[in-house]
């Protein structure tokens, strides 16, 4: 019967030393280690991303919020609108059924005396304005801790006369 040998029979004697295994354990723990310092890095550039996302969207959605709450104060039919009726103090507008929310104007005269209108193309001499600023704040994030806020300034000319 002849004798099969795995290995060859010179080296038979031989101990094997298992320095070859050693060093692909060492390698094996450098790449997952930084495969691990990969991995953090990617998770938290894709957060980053998500919350300018978020912010972005917010923000668009406060101007047209802003938007809409003007346009739909100068577009009541009897001509009177609230940001003319402000003279001291501040009131609120009901915004798109959205809790995070909220509107309010004030009027931006100093103690209630009127000021001359910004410029404009057409300037008239001696004419008075109220000016009201107009703010809306919305918050966000995951508890709600992050703010956008919103400032228009609506300047309305007042009749002779006044």
């Amino acid at each position: 019967m002849k004798t099969i040998y795995l290995i060859n029979p010179k080296y038979q004697n031989y101990k094997q030393q298992g320095v070859v295994l050693i060093v692909a354990l060492v390698f094996l723990i450098a790449l997952t280690a930084v495969a691990a310092a990969l991995m953090q890095n990617t998770a938290t550039d894709i957060k980053m991303a998500g919350a300018s996302q978020e912010k972005s969207i917010v923000t668009q959605e406060t101007i047209s919020e802003m938007e809409r709450v003007i346009f739909n104060e100068y577009r009541k039919v009897d001509g009177a609108n609230a940001f003319s009726d402000i003279i001291v103090g501040e009131i609120t507008f009901d915004v798109t059924n959205d809790e995070t929310m909220n509107a309010s104007a004030v009027n931006a005269n100093q103690y209630g005396f009127d000021v001359s209108c910004p410029r404009n193309t057409q300037p008239t001499s001696g004419m008075k304005c109220t000016i009201t600023r107009v703010q809306i704040t919305q918050t966000y994030g995951r508890d709600n801790n992050h703010a956008v806020q919103v400032n228009s300034g609506i300047a309305q000319e007042l009749p002779a006369g006044n």
